[in-house]
């Protein structure tokens, strides 16, 4: 028999030819991920069902009473806590906007092969917990510590790599970060496939942080240089590059559909006259400032009104203007501006990924009389 490997069932990295379509993998990573249905932007906190899911491996079964996290590495006082144990520490309540970092990959052109995204991997949650740094102090970190790795419960082989999903950060982890030890999803506890019966909550960073089915906590000396750190979610433009690490959010505005739509083509059909339009916008560097809005595509802009961020510092903000529609066809598109000097762009510069990819998004409508 010929040796094998995992290199057998697990191809690298690689972008579409220029005419590929959509592969069967690709369908079914579609079928076992999902995103955000865009109207449901009218809840200002998303329901749990849906929450966009990204699920890399299997999810994993779990008991809450036999659950442990453990803390290792460089601290002086090595713990392993239940889920009863981290319930009696003080909780808190963050809602927070979390984005994937491959949202809008499957309009890049080439498409990179991956989850095909468009622009709906996104949702808003409130979620209860621990603050990190509580049960790091508890634990007391070392000074030489630099990283807190993070393991999740979750095990499979990426590009050839069998792996169990880890991702870190740097410390220290302050009080402005809000990175939380979450076990509740809007009041309840956390569903299977956003992490039960615990998982991390990075707001303000992509989704691919906030580590689900949190088991290990290792302070470690030296940068982290697993799979998920060193190699995916970095914005590189070739292989052999090195790449800049994904980490904050990008700002982006959405628009909630407007009218009904059409069955397959999801274009949109709306009557003469006036037509609210609403939306959502965040970013991860800031609050959102401002948000413009294009009825013909980008040729011209008009600034909407938007909601100030309020206390929830790390959700979305609603947005929302009065376009007056006449008949024929239009592309809407809508775009944000935060406070940190960001604004997204109308076409978004390529990687090798798919990461990041906050380019505007774009509706087509009809306007349409019913009598014509």
């Amino acid at each position: 028999m010929e040796p094998t490997s995992l290199g057998d069932v697990s191809a690298p990295g690689r972008v579409a030819a220029a005419d590929e379509g959509i592969s069967e993998e690709e369908l079914a990573l579609a079928a076992r991920n999902h995103g955000l249905p865009l109207e449901a932007m009218r809840h200002d906190v998303t329901p749990p069902g849906l929450h966009y899911v990204l699920v890399h491996y299997d999810i994993p079964m779990a008991e809450e009473n036999a659950w442990r996290l453990s803390v290792s590495g460089l601290v002086r006082t090595p713990l392993e806590l239940g889920l009863a144990e981290l319930r009696a520490l003080p909780a808190v309540t963050h809602r927070v906007t979390m984005e994937w970092a491959g949202n809008g990959r499957a309009r890049l052109h080439p498409r990179p092969v991956s989850q095909p995204w468009l622009v709906e991997a996104v949702g808003t949650a409130d979620w209860t917990g621990v603050p990190l740094r509580t049960v790091l102090a508890a634990a007391g970190v070392e000074e030489d510590a630099v990283e807190a790795v993070f393991t999740g419960a979750d095990h499979g082989v990426e590009r050839g790599v069998e792996q169990d999903y880890r991702r870190s950060l740097p410390l220290p982890v302050d009080a402005d970060t809000d990175v939380l030890l979450a076990y509740e999803m809007n009041g309840g506890p956390l569903p299977p496939q956003h992490g039960y019966p615990l998982r991390l909550v990075v707001p303000g960073w992509y989704g691919m942080a906030s580590v689900k089915w949190l088991r290990g906590i290792e302070l470690i000396g030296s940068p982290f240089t697993g799979f998920q750190q060193a190699v995916a979610y970095r914005y590189r433009q070739t292989p052999e590059d090195a790449g800049e690490p994904v980490t904050h959010i990008a700002p982006r505005a959405l628009l909630i559909p407007p009218g009904f739509p059409d069955f397959m083509s999801r274009v949109r059909v709306v009557r003469p006259g006036p037509v609210e339009l609403e939306g959502r916008a965040w970013s991860g560097y800031g609050p959102v400032t401002r948000v413009e809005v294009s009825a013909d595509d980008g040729r011209t802009w008009v600034d909407a009104e938007v909601a100030p961020r309020g206390p929830h510092r790390w959700g979305w903000q609603p947005w929302h203007t009065t376009w007056t529609a006449v008949a024929g066809h239009h592309t809407l598109t809508v775009r944000a501006s935060d406070a940190d000097g960001h604004t997204q762009p109308v076409e978004q510069p390529w990687n090798r990924g798919g990461f990041g990819n906050n380019a505007t998004q774009r509706v087509p409508v009809l306007c349409h009389r019913p009598d014509v």
